[in-house]
C-alpha cells in the first residue's frame, strides 16, 4: 500500500464542508491501494497497519485533490487570434459574431476538420492539462451543429477517454448557437435537436449532460426549456450557459429545470442567485472568459453569502477563453471575485465535481475516493495561489498511478 508522507499541507476538500473550509491538514500523509484512497491524516496519527509500507517523500510540499475542470470546449477546429486583436481595437463579442466570426467561424473550421485531426489536437491539449494537475475534465460539443459533426466531436471524446489518464465527462451542446443554415427557420433546428439528435446521442452513449446557451443571439428561454425538457426525459443531466453577456433568464430556467449547474452567470440578478441556491444548482465561474472579454466577473461573494456553491473552471475554447490553465483561472477567481484560496480550491475540486454529479468519487482526498492527487511545489495553499508561476504542479497521481 503506497504512502505519500512529509506533506507540508494536505487539502482534503470534503464535499460536506462549507466552501470556506478545504479540510487542511498539516504534516500529513495519504495511503492508497488499488486506485482508491485508504487513509489520510496527520502523519503522526497514521495507523500501525501502514508501518513498513513503501513511502514516497513529498519533501514538505502541498498536496491537493486532482483538479476538476467542469467546463471546457476541448474539441474544436482552428483558432481565432485575429478576433482577439479585433476586441483589443474595440470590437465587441456580439459585433464579431454578427460579422460572421465567433462561434459560427469555429463551427465552419470544426466541420472542415477530420475526426483524426480533431482528436490529435485535443489529445495534445490534454497532455498539457494533465501536467497542470487536472485529473477530471468536462468537454462539450457545440462546434458541429449538425448530426455528423456533433457526433464527430463526441466520438473524439469517447476515444480520448480511453487513450489518456484524465477522466472525460462529455456534454452535448448542440444548442450552442443556431447554425447558419437554420437561422431563417429556428424551429426546424430545435425540432432536429429534440426529435433526432438528443435521442441519437443517448442511444449511442455519447454524453452524460445536455447544455444550452441562453443568450441574445443564441437560444430563448422557451427554446431552451423545450430542449432541456427533452434531454431530461431521455436521462441526460442538465446544464445551462446563463447570463454571460446579459440577464437573459437562463439562470432562473436552470433553477426551474433542476439543472446540476448554471455556467457563466456574470450578469446574474439577486433573484436568480436566490433561485439557484434554493434549487441546489452549482454556479460555475469562468474567470478566464471575463479576462479575455474585458467583461464583469461572476459575483462570487454574493453567491456564497446566499448559500450557493461556486465552482471554478476554464471555459477553454478558441474564442472567449483560449486557455486551459485552471490554476490561472483559480488565481483570477481570488483576485477578481474576492474568493479565498480555500473557497477557490473547493471550487476547482469537490464543488466542480458536484457540477458533474461526481462529488462522491472525485474532488476529495478521503477514504473511498479515487486516488487522484497533485503535488504542488508550494508549502501551503495560500502560497500556491499567491505566488503564481507557469506551473507549480510537480507530479500527478491518477487512480493510484503516477502519470507525471
Amino acid at each position: 500500500m503506497p504512502i505519500l508522507r512529509n506533506i507540508s499541507q494536505l487539502a482534503t476538500c470534503p464535499p460536506g464542508h462549507s466552501q470556506e473550509d478545504a479540510g487542511l491538514v498539516s504534516q500529513a500523509a495519504v495511503a492508497w491501494r488499488d486506485g482508491t484512497v485508504r487513509w489520510v491524516g496527520p502523519y503522526q496519527q497514521m495507523p500501525a497497519e501502514f508501518a513498513g509500507e513503501p513511502a514516497v517523500d513529498c519533501e514538505h510540499r502541498l498536496v491537493v485533490p486532482g483538479l476538476v475542470d467542469c467546463h471546457t470546449h476541448l474539441c474544436f477546429g482552428g483558432w481565432r487570434g485575429d478576433e482577439f486583436e479585433a476586441r483589443l481595437r474595440g470590437a465587441s463579442y456580439q459585433e464579431i459574431a454578427a460579422g460572421g466570426g465567433g462561434i459560427s467561424r469555429t463551427v465552419a473550421a470544426t466541420r472542415g476538420a477530420s475526426l483524426g485531426e480533431l482528436q490529435r489536437k485535443a489529445h495534445a491539449a490534454l497532455e498539457a492539462i494533465l501536467r497542470l494537475g487536472v485529473t477530471t475534465l468536462e468537454c462539450k460539443s457545440g462546434y458541429g451543429l449538425d448530426e455528423a459533426n456533433e457526433l464527430k466531436q463526441l466520438e473524439v471524446y469517447r476515444r480520448l477517454d480511453a487513450l489518456q489518464p484524465i477522466d472525460l465527462v462529455p456534454t452535448f451542446l448542440g444548442a450552442h448557437v443556431v447554425p447558419p443554415e437554420h437561422r431563417k427557420n429556428r424551429e426546424r433546428y430545435v425540432d432536429l435537436l429534440c426529435d433526432r439528435l438528443i435521442p441519437l446521442v443517448v442511444r449511442q452513449g455519447l454524453a452524460r449532460f445536455c447544455d444550452v446557451f441562453v443568450e441574445e443571439g443564441a437560444y430563448t428561454v422557451d427554446e431552451a426549456r423545450r430542449i432541456l425538457g427533452t434531454a431530461k426525459a431521455h436521462g441526460l443531466g442538465l446544464k445551462v450557459h446563463a447570463e454571460q453577456l446579459s440577464a437573459g433568464g437562463g439562470a432562473l430556467l436552470a433553477a426551474e429545470m433542476g439543472a446540476v449547474s448554471a455556467e457563466h452567470l456574470e450578469y446574474a440578478s439577486d433573484a436568480a442567485i436566490e433561485a439557484l441556491a434554493a434549487a441546489g444548482t452549482v454556479a460555475v465561474s469562468l474567470p478566464l472568459a471575463s479576462l479575455y472579454l474585458g467583461d464583469r466577473y461572476l459575483p462570487a461573494r454574493e453567491m456564497l453569502k446566499a448559500g450557493l456553491r461556486v465552482a471554478v473552471a476554464t471555459d477553454f475554447n478558441p474564442g472567449s477563453a483560449p486557455s486551459y490553465h485552471l490554476p490561472l483561472a483559480m488565481a483570477l477567481a481570488c483576485l477578481n471575485q474576492s474568493m479565498t484560496p480555500q473557497e477557490v480550491l473547493m471550487g476547482a475540486t469537490t464543488v466542480a465535481a458536484r457540477a458533474l454529479s461526481l462529488q462522491d468519487r472525485v474532488g476529495s482526498l478521503l477514504p473511498g475516493y479515487q486516488a487522484d492527487l497533485a503535488i504542488i511545489d508550494a508549502p501551503t495553499l495560500s502560497h500556491w495561489l499567491y505566488h503564481f508561476v507557469p506551473n507549480a504542479c510537480l507530479h500527478v497521481l491518477k487512480n493510484g498511478r503516477w502519470v507525471t
